[in-house]
């Protein structure tokens, strides 16, 4: 079982399964909102492709109650309306299946990529 801080355990497989990838390894805490302190746990800014590691959801945690439900969804809508993709995984989902998620993500990236590449 990996140790990792939630936030990072994305970052951490990424690394491992994609270490020397032409498109990256994106960037933790990325602060994506132009106004609001908002981050996300790891982003890939270009291509507008973020993943979020939600915590607590098995012990009822702050980000599946009331109000920190409610932030979160205000965070993903304000998300969206900027043209971001947000992926969410739990820590267990990342830790069972690492290459499922990262290749979810990674093949996502890759087809936004190919289409910029071209259209340009």
């Amino acid at each position: 079982k990996v140790t990792h801080d939630k936030s990072n355990l994305f970052s951490h497989y990424w690394r491992i399964l994609y270490p020397d990838d032409p498109l990256g390894e994106g960037i933790a805490q990325y602060a994506f909102h132009p106004i609001r302190q908002w981050r996300f746990d790891w982003a890939m800014p270009d291509e507008k492709v973020a993943v979020e590691v939600e915590g607590g959801v098995w012990i009822q945690g702050g980000h599946t109650r009331g109000a920190g439900y409610s932030s979160d969804l205000e965070k993903y809508n304000a998300a969206a309306a900027l043209g971001w993709i947000v992926f969410r995984f739990t820590p267990q989902m990342l830790e069972d299946d690492p290459p499922t998620c990262v290749n979810q993500v990674h093949q996502t990236i890759t087809a936004i990529a190919l289409d910029k590449y071209d259209r340009d």
